[in-house]
């Protein structure tokens, strides 16, 4: 019957009980390995498009060097970060995230900004955006909204509904979409932005003392963005805009550089601070946490091949340094799986073998062995396992992060719905946005936006209104939304605007 409710399964028919919340040890996680069908869901995922990346296909990336400037050393035993002056080599791509990798480098979309530190005790790579937050906390539900962000399955085209259905009925993407429907969303050039970790990382000292810390990369050419016109009229003019910019600023000697920021908070503070410091859709007021400088980021080399550095680049935010380690941070635990899974599939099991993914500033030694594109030695007559007694590497306790605590329930934990989600949004357009940017932001959200089913508009505008009431009534005047309609909704809980405004 085509009425008759179906019930989600999983790949081999086991009925699904939730598909919100990913299995967490406590509410704040870490999520739990056991949660069959995160892993499922996030492995297909991981292997859905043949050979592109999945998401961020289209980049472009440079070599260049990271130079440390200020002292850090009380915060983390990193030794690439111990010492002012020290220079590492470094990697750096950057990408659009949703579209083929055709797709036009002015694209309203967030940037990919990923970084590869060859460091002396081995690679570590920083991956990450410009922008500060994302669309939702809960890594279970990252395959769905990028299916969103994609084409529709059946027509191939970009769809408005799916798009704005998805992010109206999750009420927490609220403060990327505002930051990604501003000018923010359309940057001139990779040069003439921001880079940030987006997500919490833990750092530790030699005494085994440990912080949370968010990596702040800004921009040293001053911030530039398109308007929304000026981004559509390039999109056809020159397609390849901002990874032409990248090849030509640096063949002409105009070196890009980002300075290195970053914020810290305590343990002691994260247990008490009003915002959840790992959930990826906040920041952390600088009022409350004053970046402070590390060092620079200067990019000096372009890459002699495409291919072999920039399309085989594998970045992973699994790729940790001693001094340097995760943080419970729910949309990160799912990233330390899907990233290495995503590039064993797209490059194959030895990827960290390619050139510009092997280690340079240190020797690899482990005892993975054979798989395809194996292309050295493969330990040649050394032993492949451990413990062994025939000389072979064996592991350094002395490079242990320190233990956290962690407690609670194994489920799936939803996350406390409430206001707290548009806090931070409604500060963004009542205290950062002058006018002028306020009304390309509206009128961007309105351009496209007005595409969408008229139900689909009413309950996202109804988020905009409940960040800022301002906000809310521009964006339903430019739809010609009934503004007492779009009120009403505001004051619902999500579930009952969610029925309002079913199909």
């Amino acid at each position: 019957m085509a009425n008759e409710k179906k019930t989600l399964t999983t790949g081999f028919g086991m009925p699904v009980d939730n598909d919100l919340n990913s299995a967490t040890a406590g509410p704040k996680g870490p999520v739990l390995v056991q949660d069959v069908h995160l892993i499922e869901k996030l492995a297909h995922f991981d292997r859905e498009r043949i050979p592109e990346r999945v998401v961020h296909a289209k980049g472009a990336g440079a070599y260049g060097y990271f130079e440390v400037t200020h002292d850090v050393t009380q915060y983390t035993r990193a030794k690439f970060l111990s010492q002012i002056g020290k220079k590492t080599e470094v990697f750096a791509r950057f990408s659009t995230v949703g579209g083929e990798k055709g797709s036009a480098d002015s694209e309203r979309d967030p940037r990919g900004f990923a970084l590869k530190f060859y460091t002396e005790e081995g690679n570590y790579d920083m991956v990450g955006n410009n922008t500060p937050v994302f669309f939702i906390r809960d890594p279970l539900k990252f395959p769905d909204f990028i299916h969103t962000q994609k084409r529709n399955p059946a027509t191939n085209l970009k769809d408005p509904d799916m798009f704005w259905d998805f992010l109206s009925l999750t009420p927490e993407s609220i403060h990327q979409v505002t930051i990604l429907f501003s000018n923010r969303g359309t940057p001139k050039t990779f040069r003439n932005m921001n880079g940030y970790s987006s997500h919490t990382y833990m750092w530790y000292n030699k005494k085994g003392e440990y912080c949370w810390v968010q990596y702040h990369f800004k921009t040293e050419q001053g911030i530039d963005n398109f308007t929304g016109e000026e981004a559509e009229r390039m999109r056809g003019m020159d397609p390849d805009c901002a990874t032409r910019d990248l090849s030509e600023s640096i063949a002409k000697g105009k070196f890009p550089s980002w300075r290195l920021e970053v914020q810290i908070m305590t343990p002691d503070q994260a247990k008490k601070y009003r915002f959840d410091p790992f959930d990826i859709t906040k920041v952390w007021p600088h009022a409350d946490f004053p970046p402070q400088n590390v060092g620079r980021l200067v990019l000096n080399r372009n890459p002699e091949n495409y291919f072999a550095d920039v399309e085989q680049a594998a970045f992973s935010p699994g790729n940790f340094v001693p001094g340097i380690g995760p943080s419970p941070d729910k949309m990160l635990q799912g990233r330390l799986f899907s990233y290495h899974d995503t590039h064993r599939h797209r490059l194959g099991p030895n990827y960290h073998l390619l050139p510009v993914n092997a280690p340079k500033a240190c020797p690899m030694n482990s005892y993975q062995r054979d798989g395809a594109m194996r292309f050295d030695n493969n330990g040649a007559g050394g032993p492949n396992y451990w413990p062994n007694s025939f000389g072979g590497a064996a592991p350094d306790s002395n490079v242990a992060p320190p233990a956290i605590d962690l407690s609670g329930t194994a489920g799936r934990h939803s996350y406390e719905l409430g206001d707290v989600d548009f806090v931070q949004p409604g500060d963004l357009y009542r205290k950062v946005m002058n006018a002028t940017e306020k009304e390309h932001l509206v009128r961007n959200i309105v351009s496209h936006l007005k595409n969408a089913q008229k139900r689909i508009q009413l309950r996202q505008t109804a988020l905009f209104y409940k960040a800022d009431l301002d906000y809310g009534r521009n964006v339903a005047q430019g739809l010609g939304l009934d503004i007492d309609r779009v009120k009403a909704l505001a004051a619902m809980p999500q579930e009952e605007r969610v029925k309002a405004t079913a199909k």
